[in-house]
């Protein structure tokens, strides 16, 4: 780990646990590639274990083309999933934790085998075998008021993609083919909020394995992987239901405080 990594992913949590708004990396110091952005990543994990547990899952950042054409970049962004942000349906989040929360619905894949780095790459077919269930999630995004228009992936990428949780569903043990392409359904207060159709999180599953291979990172059994937003990102205010459904795996409910 060099100098440069370990100073920029200071420069990032330090203004997350000061609820400073999101601001890029200083040109002068920020990270020339993606590469070195996701070096920077593993140094702002080993400040934030301390606070919020071990790494147990990961996420997907950025799939539309939208959002990789304002950041500048063709593909997604990885980042991490720490232990004691992992929440359980029904859930009561409490928004005053947050600078500015907004909410992902996804699709979740909870791990039932190693998928080590020496195995990459991985295809959607070999991720699937090592997948033991799915289920509905939230995403809880900790954008800090960040302009998306003026984001950079690479900084962005330092900041952990912005994770501040997931609230889980139950777990259900179904065919893949019941997952690729299910249908969900969102509403907010008991109104329906929106819809959408899964792509193949077995697909992004593979995709996320491979980046983490590539930085010698092993995914764990039991660690839990959100594949990207099924209806739009939204915001949320407290006295706030949500409830996300997806076909076969049924919901997951939060409520903010």
């Amino acid at each position: 780990m060099n100098d440069a990594a370990e100073s920029n992913a200071r420069r990032m949590w330090d203004a997350r646990i000061a609820r400073q708004p999101y601001a890029n990396l200083p040109d002068a110091v920020a990270p020339l590639s993606i590469e070195e952005a996701y070096e920077a990543q593993d140094a702002y994990w080993r400040l934030a274990e301390p606070v919020y547990g071990p790494v147990a899952g990961v996420k997907v950042a950025t799939t539309t083309k939208v959002m990789q054409q304002l950041m500048g970049i063709t593909h997604p962004c990885a980042g991490g999933i720490f232990a004691k942000t992992i929440h359980a349906s029904p859930a009561r989040i409490t928004k005053a934790m947050f600078v500015n929360m907004r909410v992902e619905s996804e699709i979740a894949l909870q791990l039932g085998t190693d998928m080590l780095a020496e195995r990459a790459p991985w295809t959607a077919e070999s991720a699937a075998e090592c997948v033991a269930g799915a289920m509905p999630a939230f995403e809880l995004i900790e954008d800090r008021h960040a302009v998306y228009t003026q984001t950079r992936a690479t900084s962005m990428i330092v900041d952990n993609c912005w994770n501040g949780g997931v609230v889980l569903g139950a777990m259900k043990k179904v065919a893949p083919g019941r997952v690729v392409g299910a249908n969900g359904r969102q509403t907010l207060n008991g109104k329906p909020s929106g819809e959408g159709n899964a792509e193949n999180p077995y697909a992004t599953l593979a995709w996320l394995a491979n980046v983490m291979a590539a930085r010698h990172h092993d995914l764990k059994r039991g660690m839990v992987v959100i594949t990207g937003s099924v209806v739009p990102t939204f915001s949320i205010s407290p006295g706030d239901r949500a409830v996300f459904t997806v076909d076969a795996l049924g919901e997951v409910v939060m409520d903010v405080v």
